[in-house]
Formats: structure tokens, C-alpha cells, sequence
């Protein structure tokens, strides 16, 4: 199992998250390009920390919205969303070589994730990026959403995952942020979602109801106050239940 966090989205003198210690427990980081979050030193900072570690390195792409982290839906035209795709990965694909490695995938991040499991013209652009600056790159991205089925369609590799960290609708979406219960903060709880979607390959939605969850990849939240003390759990928890770690990529 492959356990990713979003890493980097600080900027300037804003620090968010404790990037050095998720890195310590993550197999994969997804690094904010410096749309919705990050700049250049912080880019440069995880990069080099990543590879030190052996920690894999994908792209967290997302609207250019600093203001709203990226939070807040934006009605782009196609030919828009595909360009200031592209420019994310190559911005951080500079950072990588600097220190020996390279973006290993690319996943969308907040208002672009969601909008992209069901809007077409935005899951496209995002799937004509990654055609044309790399086909080999896969993407990480809800299982079964209009992302993945895109992304197969062309061609492309798709990792599915899940969020330990936020709670279900009974449809298998994500409960909206700013709903009471959205993102789940206890790290024991947290931890003991991630032990189910390894071992038992599903998730309880907030009305009770089992969803399948068949997933190669377990995403945290690296915004979350808890989330290095979530990440220590969820990583002890798996290793408990022999379920080895190590980056799909």
C-alpha cells in the first residue's frame, strides 16, 4: 500500500503543515505547484527532502488560486486548464532533477479534484496535460470518477485512492468541506479507516452504509493539525497488519 500526504503548500512566510516529519512517514509526496500553494524555495525544499528519503514525488496540481487555496471553483476553458497544467509539472520537474529524482505522478488538488470527478471538460484538460507532457505519468485520483475514466480512455495509468481522513457520502463522493464532519481529526480514528481500506477493502459513509474501496494508495491531509501524529498511526497500523509500504510509482 502506497501512503501519500500533500506536502509543500506553504508560501513566503506562511508555513502549513509539518512537511519534514510526514515526509519521514510517507511513501509518496504530493507537492503543491505553486498555484494553489507552495512557491519556488518551498518546491525546492520538499524536492530535496523527498529524495533524500526516497519518497516519491508527484505533482499536486491545482487552480491558480492562492487566496482560496485552491478551494473555490473556477469555470476555465479547456485550452487554459491544460496549459497551466503542463506549467505545474514542468515547474516542479525542475525542482526534482536539481536533486536526482523526477515527478512521478501527477494528482489534482481540492476544487480541480472534485471538479474533475465529474465534470468532463476539466477532467479532459487535465488528461490532454498529462498525455502530452508525459504519457507514461499516472494519475491519482477517485476510483471509478470521470478523471479515471478519461484517463484510461487514452491511454494513460490510473491509481485510484482514498482518504482516510474525510468522511464518505453513500455515493462514494467525499462530503463537501465546511459540512460538520467532513474531515476527520482524530488520529485513531483516522488510523483505524486506513487499517479497513487496506485489509478489508472498504469504507463505512456517514449513514453506516459499506462502500467497496479497492485502492492502491491512502491519502492524509497534510493541512491537518493531527496529521503527523495520524500518519504515525496509520503507518504503525498497516505494518501491524504485515501490509507492506512503498510508493506505487
Amino acid at each position: 500500500m502506497d501512503l501519500n500526504a500533500d506536502l509543500g503548500e506553504g508560501f513566503g512566510i506562511w508555513r502549513l503543515g509539518d512537511d519534514e516529519a510526514l515526509l519521514g512517514l510517507v511513501t509518496s509526496a504530493n507537492v503543491a505547484c505553486g498555484f494553489h500553494g507552495g512557491d519556488p524555495s518551498t518546491m525546492r525544499r520538499v524536492c530535496e527532502g523527498a529524495a533524500r528519503r526516497g519518497v516519491a514525488v508527484g505533482a499536486q496540481v491545482g487552480y491558480r488560486d492562492l487566496a482560496g487555496f485552491g478551494r473555490r471553483h473556477i469555470d476555465y476553458e479547456f485550452g487554459v486548464l491544460r496549459d497551466e497544467v503542463t506549467y505545474q509539472l514542468g515547474a516542479l520537474e525542475a525542482f526534482c532533477r536539481l536533486f536526482g529524482t523526477r515527478v512521478r505522478y501527477l494528482k489534482p488538488h481540492g476544487a480541480l479534484y472534485h471538479a474533475a470527478s465529474t465534470d468532463e471538460s476539466q477532467a479532459a484538460a487535465v488528461v490532454a496535460a498529462v498525455a502530452g507532457y508525459d504519457p507514461e505519468l499516472p494519475i491519482l485520483c477517485l476510483p471509478g470518477s470521470t478523471l479515471a475514466q478519461l484517463a484510461v480512455g487514452a491511454g494513460l495509468s490510473v491509481v485510484a485512492e482514498a482518504f482516510a481522513d474525510r468522511a464518505y457520502l453513500p455515493n462514494g463522493a467525499l462530503v463537501p468541506r465546511g459540512t460538520p464532519g467532513a474531515v476527520i481529526t482524530d488520529p485513531e480514528q483516522v488510523a483505524r479507516r486506513a487499517g479497513r481500506m487496506a485489509t478489508e477493502r472498504s469504507v463505512v459513509a456517514v449513514d453506516g452504509t459499506v462502500i467497496p474501496c479497492s485502492v492502491d494508495s491512502i491519502c492524509l491531509h497534510g493541512d491537518t493539525p493531527s496529521a503527523v501524529s495520524a500518519a504515525e498511526l496509520v503507518r504503525a497500523t498497516l505494518i501491524d497488519a504485515d501490509i507492506p509500504l512503498a510508493p506505487f510509482a
